[in-house]
């Protein structure tokens, strides 16, 4: 997908380890945005208010 297979050893290693911390930045930005806008919606249903 990205053509880190062609890449070489410790290039194709740290080229993975920047993509899966890009990846998890993405995520925590997105879960983080997710909850601000659902998140008191939705404790305010499971509370039953």
């Amino acid at each position: 997908m990205f053509g880190i297979e062609n890449l070489t050893g410790s290039t194709q290693a740290a080229a993975l380890v920047g993509i899966v911390l890009v990846e998890a930045m993405v995520l925590y930005v997105g879960y983080g945005a997710l909850e601000s806008v659902v998140g008191s919606t939705v404790l305010k249903l499971l509370r039953g208010e």
